[in-house]
């Protein structure tokens, strides 16, 4: 109750204010940063939004969207440090760590001002002075939705707000598929329509904004490079820097290609490995039995949601490939177990 007291101290005055989220953002990162980015400028606070890097072309509805700095964007850097460094209080949103978001965390972890964790990951690390963190949370939105509403502003809530809240909501859940589509989520969802949320019209800009060399790119993905092994339930895509400069591939144009693969009838886990200059990105996803996040974090430097998760190698692509090939053979037993059923 101490904490809390001394959050609502820190907000209920005019301050400037600085939100972060993770690199890459996607719906969830970016619709909590500038769903809470309006929400603060109501309440009479100085509010900047920074990204570690770009974001997908699809998310650029979102009320804000103009006013945002990419800290990656050699003409951004220097205005979003020093907004950062001029800052009173700083919002981490949509990430635990403060390795996920480069360079910005290590400028974080020397700023003097009071810090704000806002997050649904597992194993967060301690930086922050306030924590606003569940892992029973669906999304980051979902979270700040309730703190709002907790501090007692809900009036402060609008159509623009609820839009960036819903669509971070919508897509951690898979389009309201995934097991964390719980019942709070539903009663947050219709609070959030009831302000004039219009669901149609985001799954439309998030889901339905396709250029052609994307569906084309997909196209090639599916019919190329997916491979399967039935026998251990397993499926994944292998993405080469080739084949990503062929279909001219723009941030968030691999988005939801992994859930192919896990769609495959009998595929428990599946991966999808990108190959970039600094490495190979990797996209896990799981059926709800088996918990990919502990498989990320063992054996690729990852982490994140049990049945959502991401990582990266340092090694080649057929290298790191072959690794996974190899681990999953290994450990299939231990993946793949699922728990008797209790009898009542």
């Amino acid at each position: 109750m101490e904490a809390l007291a001394s959050f609502k101290r820190e907000i209920n005055s005019p301050k400037k204010i600085f939100i972060t989220t993770h690199v890459k953002p996607d719906a969830d990162a970016l619709g909590s940063s500038l769903g809470l980015a309006s929400y603060l400028l109501k309440k009479g606070h100085e509010v900047t939004v920074v990204t570690p890097t770009d974001y997908p072309s699809f998310l650029n509805w979102m009320k804000g969207n103009e006013d945002v700095l990419d800290f990656s964007n050699p003409t951004q850097t220097e205005l979003a440090t020093k907004k950062l460094n001029e800052a009173d209080v700083i919002f981490c949103l949509d990430f635990s760590c403060l390795s996920r978001v480069n360079e910005l965390g290590e400028l974080i972890r020397k700023s003097s001002a009071y810090t704000v964790n806002i997050d649904h990951h597992q194993d967060p690390e301690d930086f922050a002075d306030y924590r606003v963190w569940s892992t029973e949370a669906a999304a980051t939105c979902e979270l700040v939705y309730e703190m709002i509403v907790q501090l007692g502003d809900e009036k402060l809530l609008d159509k623009d707000i609820a839009e960036c809240l819903y669509a971070g909501i919508m897509t951690d859940t898979g389009g309201f598929r995934h097991p964390n589509t719980t019942k709070n989520v539903h009663l947050v969802v219709a609070e959030l329509l009831d302000l004039g949320a219009d669901s149609s019209q985001i799954a439309n800009w998030i889901y339905d904004s396709n250029s052609v060399n994307r569906l084309k790119f997909i196209g090639f993905a599916i019919s190329r490079r997916l491979v399967v092994h039935e026998d251990l339930h397993m499926a994944y895509f292998a993405i080469s820097k080739k084949d990503l400069k062929k279909y001219q591939s723009r941030t968030g144009d691999t988005e939801g290609l992994v859930n192919y693969a896990l769609s495959l009838d009998g595929i428990k886990l599946a991966a999808l490995f990108s190959e970039r200059e600094d490495g190979v990105k990797i996209s896990f996803r799981s059926s709800s039995e088996v918990a990919v996040n502990k498989f990320a974090a063992d054996y690729f430097d990852g982490g994140g949601h049990k049945n959502a998760s991401g990582g990266k190698s340092t090694t080649s692509l057929k290298e790191t490939v072959e690794r996974f090939e190899s681990l999953v053979e290994k450990h299939q037993d231990e993946l793949f177990r699922v728990a008797p059923a209790t009898v009542d």
